[in-house]
């Protein structure tokens, strides 16, 4: 049940204009400050946005004897772990449900204390992900696995073995599993069908820059050739380009113009070309992207999520409210996560008009084709949305949410939106900085 406080009432109809700044990818910082724990002398993360999963991996660090501190400059942290030690689990279990970076924590864990506690694991319901394969890659590593009331309880009763392992799917969860816990164990290992990501490649640099040797093919295979002891590292995390396309796409259905500070093309290169195609304007600096609406007609396109180098399943939920005022018939196929495109139901409320199908449409056939699965839209526009209430279901849904209520007519509320703390930092003053008309309701009066 949301509180007061956590309700936005948001005044639709203004175009959103002006600039605003997006620091550390979400996808990235908080696995970059679980390395920090393999190392042997302090670290320092710089262009560390202030978001709830960093606080989360903040607590779990220190719970484990890893001393955090502000550094020397604005958004750096410093992270030594020179003491690490075992953490109470109901100490552990107040995060369980809040973030599913825990699962990270094994094998870095393993290394260091030769055991470790993992609590039930939160995170959007968006779709299936599997938790077991990580326990599986950490067996196959040597660790033992034994299931405790509130969690599982991991062992490595020698030091853990590099090994072979293909994912199924090019899993970003699965990749970070493996590279943070191979770096340390004995021998090679080879990990093929691994995710690519921009995030997965910083964490990477991250890892070779604390002494380990990590090699990556073209194949989407990575060798990781294990080293008896890592130091510590120095390190400018990555833009968030998912952030950044958040307010490229707030600006496209807004009709508005956004400086995203930050934005940096080499990450972004999918999502510019697709959003040239809907007809949206850009220029790009060497400090950031300008994002514009240019006036007249927007167009229907057909779009297909994939993993990296295709277009990401995060920039799909924000562009979808884009695509309700293209002219046309707008397709959307989602193959990444089965069940992402239930926030749809929220904007044919406001006015939309988009149809989910289970059949995979405007694209090849994907694992969820014959599953049963509502995974394909057809967005039809241009549509006036209006004012609604609403209801945040996930991360990117809800800032999509917001999206929806800035280009509407009329008043929405927007319940739930503490969520969407997770991923965008200081969001709600970066929509007044926009000009965007929000506020909190006023809390009612006691009886």
């Amino acid at each position: 049940m949301t509180g007061p406080d956590d309700v936005l009432l948001v005044h639709g109809g203004t175009p959103l204009e002006g600039e605003i700044r997006v620091r550390g990818a979400k996808n990235l910082v908080p696995k970059a400050m679980v390395a920090a724990l393999l190392g042997h002398g302090p670290s320092r993360l710089r262009n560390v946005p202030d978001i709830r999963d960093v606080r989360v991996v903040r607590g779990l660090l220190q719970l484990h004897g890893v001393t955090v501190r502000p550094g020397d400059e604005p958004g750096e942290l410093v992270l030594d772990p020179t003491y690490v030690e075992s953490a109470n689990v109901a100490d552990i279990d107040a995060h369980a449900g809040s973030s599913r970076i825990p699962i990270l924590l094994c094998g870095p864990l393993l290394h260091r204390l030769g055991h470790a506690f993992i609590p039930g694991l939160g995170g959007c319901d968006i779709g299936g992900r599997p938790i077991d394969f990580h326990f599986e890659v950490l067996r196959q590593f040597g660790a033992t696995i034994e299931k405790r009331e509130g969690g599982q309880y991991l062992e490595a009763p020698q030091r853990l073995r590099g090994c072979k392992i293909r994912l199924p799917y090019p899993s970003v969860g699965a990749t970070e599993q493996v590279l943070l816990t191979a770096v340390l164990a004995e021998g090679v290992t080879e990990l093929s069908n691994a995710a690519v990501e921009p995030e997965i490649e910083d964490l990477i640099c991250v890892l070779q820059k604390m002494g380990a040797i990590i090699a990556m093919d073209t194949d989407r295979t990575i060798r990781i050739t294990g080293v008896d002891k890592l130091g510590g590292y120095n390190h400018r995390a990555l833009s968030d380009r998912l952030e950044a396309a958040s307010w490229a796409s707030a600006a496209l259905a807004t009709r508005g113009n956004i400086y995203v500070r930050g934005a940096q093309q080499r990450s972004m290169m999918t999502f510019l070309n697709t959003y040239r195609k809907v007809g949206g304007a850009f220029e790009i600096d060497d400090e950031g992207i300008r994002f514009w609406h240019p006036g007249g007609s927007l167009n229907a396109i057909a779009l297909e999520t994939d993993v990296h180098p295709g277009f990401q399943t995060d920039w799909q939920q924000p562009l979808v409210v884009a695509l309700t005022q293209a002219s046309g018939l707008s397709i959307v196929h989602e193959t990444v996560y089965e069940s992402r495109l239930g926030f749809t139901s929220a904007l044919n409320q406001m006015g939309a008009h988009i149809q989910l199908y289970r059949e995979c449409l405007g694209g090849s056939a994907c694992r969820f084709g014959q599953r049963n699965f509502l995974h394909s839209a057809v967005v039809s526009g241009p549509t006036k949305l209006q004012g609604a209430d609403m209801v945040v279901p996930d991360l990117r849904g809800g800032f999509s949410y917001l999206i929806a209520a800035l280009a509407a007519e009329g008043t929405s509320r927007v319940h739930g939106i503490d969520l969407i703390n997770r991923g965008y930092e200081n969001f709600m003053q970066k929509l007044k900085d926009l000009g965007a008309n929000v506020e909190m309701p006023a809390p009612a009066a006691q009886g």
